[in-house]
């Protein structure tokens, strides 16, 4: 499997989600301590309980970091990387809900999830996926979900287009 460096297409939006993560935790455990400094009750034992509770909320709210080539998507987050062959896929499901995303599997058996968001967000993800699943419908590997990725990409089609009758100044 292919990684980072060779990566045709990533998330344009995650640094800026990572930057706020680090600073909504920082901010936290700063004004945490600040607090309990203030009202004379910081100690060693609180002062590690604010950092290991912005430690969690740093960990909460970093994204998952999402790459793709030709072929292949992964899926970074802390500790773990998710990667699947998207000329190789078998299934694709999206689950709604709270949180809504997709659950992609490949012949191998690798497991990816993934916010459709940062697809329609990012078109030359979106672009290298669809790339993909065109090869697993061509070969015959892809038997469920290709009717979730068309309305995927429908959806994304038309924000495409929306931005760019917008910047024309045609809408």
């Amino acid at each position: 499997m292919q990684s980072g460096p060779a990566a045709l297409a990533g998330d344009r939006h995650w640094r800026g989600s990572a930057r706020l993560a680090v600073s909504c935790s920082l901010v936290f455990c700063v004004l945490s301590l600040l607090v309990d400094w203030d009202a004379g009750t910081l100690t060693p034992l609180r002062a590690l309980l604010w950092v290991s509770l912005s430690a969690v909320m740093f960990a909460v709210m970093l994204p998952q970091r999402v790459s793709a080539g030709p072929g292949w998507l992964a899926v970074s987050a802390l500790g773990r990387r998710q990667v699947i062959r998207t000329d190789r896929l078998t299934s694709v499901r999206q689950y709604d809900g709270v949180s809504s995303h997709l659950v992609l599997r490949d012949i191998e058996g690798h497991r990816l999830e993934l916010d459709p968001r940062t697809l329609e967000a990012n078109p030359f993800l979106w672009h290298e996926l669809d790339t993909g699943v065109r090869r697993s419908l061509d070969r015959g590997t892809l038997r469920q979900g290709a009717d979730v990725l068309e309305r995927l990409g429908h959806r994304i089609d038309d924000e495409i287009l929306r931005g760019v009758l917008k910047a024309s100044g045609l809408s």
